[in-house]
């Protein structure tokens, strides 16, 4: 399978599994010197490897129709993190709704170190497909590999498109199980950073993480 084919692949899983409501969400991978991502406004359903947009790290489009409006986050991601090979953006409803309460997700279960650290941010709201939002995303990310979007969704990144992908699967079970302790109106016992540099090295132990 090449990489246009597993871009669909994942972009097609993120909707079959309720990932991306309306058309919502994309994906790509680094490629080129640039990027190849979903492009705009198609259903999951109908696309095929020959929709898959290449473009720069510039915006520029050397082949296919039109990019996904979320390309310049992508474009920041790749040019600040090398270590990232993938993205997916997801509007998973959970992480989604904790997302818009614009409040991060702690270590209340040893699995946050999946995501790459001791919890997982809340990126500062910026209107979508806007340079504005492409920094916040990127400020979210330092040292992470998944962040919350305000009022918007999910980014998860990885060093192939199943990791980037497991990641952003992660994030939206750790949302529910985080949403049903706060509606029980109770509080979770946090993990300190000491367990969770300890969780991180035994991930690391079991073999490369996204």
């Amino acid at each position: 399978m090449d990489i246009r084919e597993k871009i669909v692949a994942i972009a097609k899983a993120m909707d079959v599994a309720g990932f991306a409501p309306n058309k919502s969400g994309n994906v790509s991978a680094r490629a080129d010197g640039g990027m190849l991502i979903t492009p705009s406004g198609l259903p999951y359903a109908r696309m095929t490897p020959a929709d898959i947009v290449s473009l720069g790290l510039d915006g520029e489009v050397h082949s296919g129709g039109k990019p996904s409006s979320e390309w310049p986050f992508h474009a920041a991601i790749y040019t600040a993190r090398p270590d990232a090979l993938a993205i997916v953006h997801t509007h998973s409803p959970k992480a989604t709704a904790l997302a818009c309460t614009r409040k991060p997700i702690p270590a209340f279960h040893y699995m946050i170190a999946y995501c790459g650290g001791h919890d997982i941010r809340c990126a500062d709201y910026a209107t979508f497909g806007t340079p504005e939002l492409a920094e916040s995303v990127v400020r979210g990310l330092e040292d992470r590999k998944a962040v919350l979007l305000a009022n918007h969704g999910v980014v998860a990144i990885g060093a192939t498109l199943e990791g980037a992908y497991a990641i952003a699967a992660e994030v939206e079970n750790l949302a529910g199980e985080y949403l049903a302790i706060l509606a029980a109106g109770l509080e979770p016992v946090i993990l300190d950073e000491t367990e969770m540099k300890r969780v991180t090295e035994r991930f690391a132990g079991y073999g490369k993480v996204g």
